[in-house]
């Protein structure tokens, strides 16, 4: 690779200096549209994807004034994105803007990848090229899925239950059923002095519910899992059919952009379009990391959820089916404890903490649900005496 000599260094600067601009445009952008957004998750994601322009931005400067540039001068609402929200667009059509312009800065920045000869400047540029895919990607899906909360509400339900394994479910499952459950008993029984009548009525009652609601939310999450691929080796069957170069490219630069050289990855990327379904598959692959056979199966899934849920719903409740008053309750607080340690410590199979410190960790949450569940309990029981 050439070193950047005296004459091509304002070159490089210049461009830079245009780069910076960009990813301010987008950090203002993404803000606005956060600042737009009814739905919490939605707004959420905006958010993170202003953050992620802020960083494309930090390295342009950076990377900036080590070649002895300046910041230049920004004016307000220089992005055309930025224009299409000001003209009163609907959102569908404000992300169908941003879509493209994400979809321009990659190519940008793929020529720049070709045409720069400064290796730590094409190092900033291969990472950005990365997120600006991802972007794309992203406002794809919530164009494809605007006003249905299926997608967010997936996003979320895999980040909260990771690599979405059964022993994930089912950690999860028993963790939020005997949390919840644990709390109502509390409750309850600080109200009704232990009253095992009242406890268990409430007590199974929300056992139900739980565990119903668990087995929705996973069978749905599962479901739009699902969903989400299918859609996305639909549009790849579409983009293939329409324009064949252009999806081989793509994957070309996927597998570029991972370090293959360019002229192995078209090799790839040809080899792989000779089989249309093979082809679609990693496209999907690529641009979701997720395959066929790592999806989801609903039905399990909503099984895992509503039977797991269940157990640790049911564990707060044990002893006041053989106790009564406040023995039944210090029964109750000591088994539920020594099971929020336990699932606090099953959580280590699927995270890289200490075991002893998670299941702490969860045995104080949980201590700290129960005094004050039980507070409230006696405090509304005193107000109904």
């Amino acid at each position: 690779m050439r070193e950047v000599t005296e004459d091509t260094t304002q070159s490089l600067i210049d461009t830079i200096s245009r780069n910076w601009a960009l990813e301010m445009d987008g950090v203002d952008m993404y803000a606005e549209l956060a600042e737009q957004q009814a739905i919490p998750e939605r707004k959420e994601i905006f958010r993170k994807l202003s953050a992620l322009e802020k960083k494309h931005a930090d390295l342009w400067e950076k990377r900036l004034k080590e070649l002895g540039g300046t910041l230049p001068v920004r004016g307000p609402h220089s992005g055309h994105a930025l224009k299409s929200m000001d003209t009163g667009h609907g959102m569908l059509e404000i992300l169908a803007e941003i879509e493209g312009e994400e979809r321009r800065d990659v190519s940008t920045y793929l020529r720049q990848m070709r045409d720069i000869h400064d290796e730590q400047t094409v190092a900033i540029l291969r990472d950005v090229v990365l997120d600006e895919f991802a972007h794309a990607h992203v406002l794809t899906r919530l164009q494809t899925h605007s006003g249905d909360r299926s997608v967010l509400d997936y996003l979320i339900h895999r980040q909260r239950i990771g690599t979405g394994s059964w022993i994930g479910d089912a950690v999860y499952g028993v963790n939020d059923g005997l949390g919840a459950i644990f709390g109502i008993v509390s409750g309850v029984s600080g109200a009704t002095l232990g009253d095992s009548k009242y406890v268990l009525l409430a007590g199974v009652a929300g056992m139900v519910a739980s565990a119903l609601s668990m087995g929705s939310g996973a069978y749905l999450a599962a479901k739009s899992e699902r969903e989400i691929f299918e859609a996305e080796i639909s549009r790849e069957k579409k983009m293939l059919a329409e324009n064949p170069a252009a999806a081989k490219q793509e994957l070309a630069i996927f597998y570029q952009l991972k370090g293959v050289p360019a002229e192995e990855s078209e090799k790839i990327s040809e080899y792989l379009a000779a089989d249309e379904a093979q082809f679609l598959k990693t496209m999907a692959a690529e641009k979701l990391n997720l395959t066929e056979d790592a999806l989801s199966n609903p039905i399990s899934s909503a099984v895992f959820g509503m039977v797991s849920t269940a157990i640790g719903a049911f564990i707060p409740i044990i002893p006041f089916f053989f106790m009564h008053g406040i023995q039944a309750v210090v029964a109750a607080a000591v088994v539920s404890l020594v099971a929020h340690f336990a699932v606090g410590a099953a959580k280590s199979m699927v995270t890289v903490r200490n075991w002893w410190s998670s299941g702490m960790e969860m045995t104080l949450v949980g201590a700290a649900e129960g005094i004050v569940t039980y507070a409230i309990g006696v405090a509304l029981g005193h107000m109904g005496a």
